[in-house]
């Protein structure tokens, strides 16, 4: 246990001290004007007590994310804490943070508009149609993966059960933010709090034992090493309990609702970190249920990788009916209050190249009828086809945002590093997986290790010189 409570004290610090240091290099002014203020329209623009937009950004970035990619990520050993610790504060975290509190600083621009001042027009335009078509692939994800699971605890089909989601996510979509998000979500936020405490007290009082990382737990636990490697293939399972790009289309949503920039570090950090908590005690709890790693693998190779059905044995044996409960509302609340806010994400990505104000519905429903129309599109397809590319996609974001987030620093002259570092490894990592992965290129390790370094070493270069300009002046912000 250990490994684990170091990790966990290292996040929960993390908050008080690097969480600090980012809001001296972002420049968190409690006087400055704030969008909720300036661009208040009653709809989108609206501000809303801390509290609840740290609640509600908590369960627009959690999702399946930090149970499900926790649990999967568990079965490559205590590894997988060092992932999630640092991977949230160094990584995570600064994304996250950054992303709102850049849209926070502009006005509430959404996250590819922010994109295009710092990296240009033609990326600006690629990022346009990526981020779009990314937060329609989240939403059709966030309706076939809770459906499929309350067809399993209701009996009633899969079909009927998508229909039903999309029918909130419309309302949820078109309404104020305050009419049903900023109503529902801070209680559903709380109840994902309580499930992860009550493992967290099981895992302090109960019968088990967390493994801690040593010489001989350093490795690759899962049951296919060879198919499976570490490097890059952890940091894509474990994709929203360390960092996950999904985050930073999501923050400058809440950036429209805080009411004083120095909420930035609750709501916007604040929320990575629990979240990192959250998936710290998942995958301690699917290490230590099972009796180990290896028990674990065994668990989930039974049941074909379900981790639903893992999440539902553990609260079930260990907190008993109310876990039971707790487990419905984590594995299908969460990806719901993913899935409405990704729509919602998508109308407003819509709405801010269009120049079109959404003040009034019949505006805000001529872009989001066209964006579920092509939701439901994507249902029709296998879902484990959908949630792989869905996957590494999400990380190619991650790294989008780093590197965006690296030239807004240097054209301020803040510490640029800081972002620049997380940025090259996060495009690495993203080269050479789509090289080996099945669902990629599939091409032999060695193979996909040297032509996504090559690919690495070229953007990275190329970065670092955009940065020495900006730097230097040469590169300012384009509106």
């Amino acid at each position: 246990m250990t490994t684990f409570l170091i990790c966990l004290a290292l996040l929960v610090g993390s908050y008080f001290t690097y969480a600090r240091y980012l809001e001296r290099q972002f420049g968190a002014d409690p006087k400055a004007a704030v969008p909720s203020e300036t661009h208040r329209d009653g709809v989108d623009y609206l501000p809303l007590p801390a509290w609840k937009t740290f609640l509600i950004q908590l369960l627009n970035i959690a999702g399946l994310g930090p149970i499900f990619g926790a649990l999967l990520g568990a079965m490559y050993g205590p590894v997988a804490f060092l992932w999630i610790t640092f991977g949230t504060i160094f990584v995570g975290g600064l994304q996250d943070y950054a992303s709102g509190m850049i849209s926070l600083k502009e006005g509430g621009v959404s996250f590819p508009e922010i994109v295009g001042r710092y990296m240009g027009l033609t990326v600006r335009q690629v990022m346009r149609a990526f981020t779009l078509f990314l937060m329609v692939l989240v939403g059709a994800v966030f309706m076939v993966g809770p459906a499929g699971i309350l067809e399993g605890f209701t009996g009633l089909s899969q079909s009927v059960w998508v229909w039903i989601i999309l029918a909130y996510y419309i309302l949820a979509t078109l309404l104020p933010i305050d009419k049903i998000i900023g109503r529902f979500y801070p209680i559903f936020g709380i109840a994902l709090f309580v499930m992860a405490l009550g493992i967290l007290g099981v895992l302090f009082f109960g019968p088990y034992e967390i493994p801690n990382l040593s010489a001989a737990s350093f490795g690759n636990f899962t049951a296919n090493p060879q198919g499976l490697p570490i490097i890059p293939t952890l940091f894509i399972t474990i994709a929203c309990g360390a960092v996950s790009g999904f985050h930073a289309t999501q923050s400058p949503m809440m950036a429209r609702c805080v009411t004083n920039e120095r909420q930035g570090r609750p709501v916007f950090y604040g929320a990575m970190v629990s979240e990192g908590v959250i998936a710290l005690i998942w995958a301690a709890i699917g290490m230590a249920f099972w009796g180990g790693t290896e028990g674990l693998s065994e668990a989930l190779a039974a049941h074909g990788g379900n981790a639903a059905w893992a999440v539902e044995t553990i609260t079930n044996t260990t907190l008993g009916k109310v876990g039971a409960f707790l487990a419905l509302l984590g594995v299908v609340v969460a990806p719901i209050t993913s899935g409405d806010t990704a729509f919602r994400c998508a109308r407003l990505i819509a709405a801010d190249f269009l120049h079109l104000e959404q003040k009034h519905l019949l505006k805000r429903l001529y872009i989001s009828l066209p964006i579920f129309l092509v939701g439901v599109a994507i249902t029709l397809m296998p879902f484990e086809v959908i949630w792989k590319y869905f996957a590494w996609a999400n990380q190619v974001l991650a790294a989008i945002c780093l590197w965006t987030v690296t030239v807004y620093l240097a054209v301020r002259r803040r510490h640029w590093a800081m972002a620049f570092l997380p940025a090259a490894f996060m495009t690495f990592i993203v080269s050479f997986y789509i090289f080996i992965a099945r669902e990629g290129v599939a091409m032999p390790y060695y193979t996909g290790l040297a032509i996504g370094s090559a690919i690495t070493v070229a953007i990275v270069g190329t970065m670092g010189w955009y940065v020495r300009n900006a730097w230097r002046g040469r590169v300012a912000a384009s509106r």
